[in-house]
């Protein structure tokens, strides 16, 4: 007989590449992880792993038992899911992960609207960044991701994890007053080429939405300045060190006294968000109401 257990170890292997960062993602230590590899490969009879100079590998026997493991997870959600339900489930916590402009979008909102309409919910927030809070969810450290679409992504057809599309978004032109483009009602990419870029770093999905805008425009965006926080990237601008993307929503309630705003000429790099849930969780009594009030909250944004 499998252990479940062992099987959220063996998924975790497979989506970290390593054991030590399996085990991280875990709370457990890497000889504990090891130990329930090995347990495991004796229950089904397979070697299931293959330890190499650059981490671990499944093995095709391990391949075929992971492509079940989804399945498996997924329908424990769905079971745990119904006996919340059956338990009526009205109460408890539901923790959410999102990037900072998205907790302003539709965390927040969405949690006083759930105040009102399910005040046994309970929400607790992480700031995380869009790339980071899925890899939370599937590791069971929070209920709920709230992320962005970037390259590498698990697809929306991923088995592991339930897509909920939240809302879409343009990337604004973001320019120091003064500047040559400054007049222009729509600003050509292409006509940034030559300039100082600020953006987020690699790695956020952010910096991959500039980049490949860039490129499309038939450039690489000399990045000058860093930063994560689009604040940062603002008063950057405002103090003349160059010129930056930044979606739309994040410009919210920023001193723009000394940029210019404009939209991108053309098709503009839009970022999409998306809620996100293992799979099989999103009919629990207590996700649903979360997810739904989520989506409420971007039709309302």
């Amino acid at each position: 007989m499998i252990e479940a257990r062992r099987l959220h170890i063996l998924r975790a292997v497979a989506d970290h590449r390593t054991v030590t960062a399996a085990a991280a993602a875990l709370y457990l230590t890497p000889s504990a992880v090891s130990q329930q590899l090995t347990a495991l490969e004796q229950e089904t009879g397979h070697r299931l792993v293959e330890r190499g100079a650059k981490g671990v590998r499944l093995t095709p026997a391990g391949e075929i038992l992971l492509g079940h493991t989804n399945a498996v997870l997924a329908q424990l959600e769905r079971a745990e899911a119904e006996l919340a339900a059956y338990g009526s489930g009205e109460a408890g916590t539901v923790t959410v992960a999102a990037f900072a402009t998205g907790i302003a979008q539709v965390v927040a909102p969405a949690v006083a609207r759930l105040a009102d309409t399910a005040p046994g919910i309970r929400i607790r927030v992480q700031d995380a960044e869009g790339d980071a809070s899925l890899p939370m969810v599937l590791d069971r450290q929070v209920d709920v991701a709230v992320a962005v679409e970037y390259r590498g992504a698990p697809p929306a057809d991923d088995p592991r994890l339930t897509h909920v599309p939240l809302y879409a978004e343009p990337f604004d032109a973001v320019v120091p007053v003064g500047h040559r483009l400054a007049d222009s009602a729509e600003v050509p990419l292409a006509d940034l080429a030559k300039d100082a870029w600020i953006g987020p770093y690699p790695g956020n999905p952010c910096h991959e939405v500039v980049v490949l805008a860039c490129e499309s425009a038939g450039f690489e965006p000399r990045l000058e300045h860093s930063s994560d926080d689009f604040r940062a990237v603002v008063a950057l601008a405002s103090a003349g060190a160059g010129v930056a993307l930044v979606p739309r929503s994040a410009l919210n309630g920023m001193d723009l006294t000394r940029v210019i705003v404009r939209p991108v000429d053309g098709v503009a790099p839009t970022r999409r968000v998306f809620a996100a849930v293992r799979r099989g969780a999103e009919g629990h009594p207590l996700i649903r109401p979360v997810l739904e009030a989520l989506g409420r909250a971007a039709q309302e944004a």
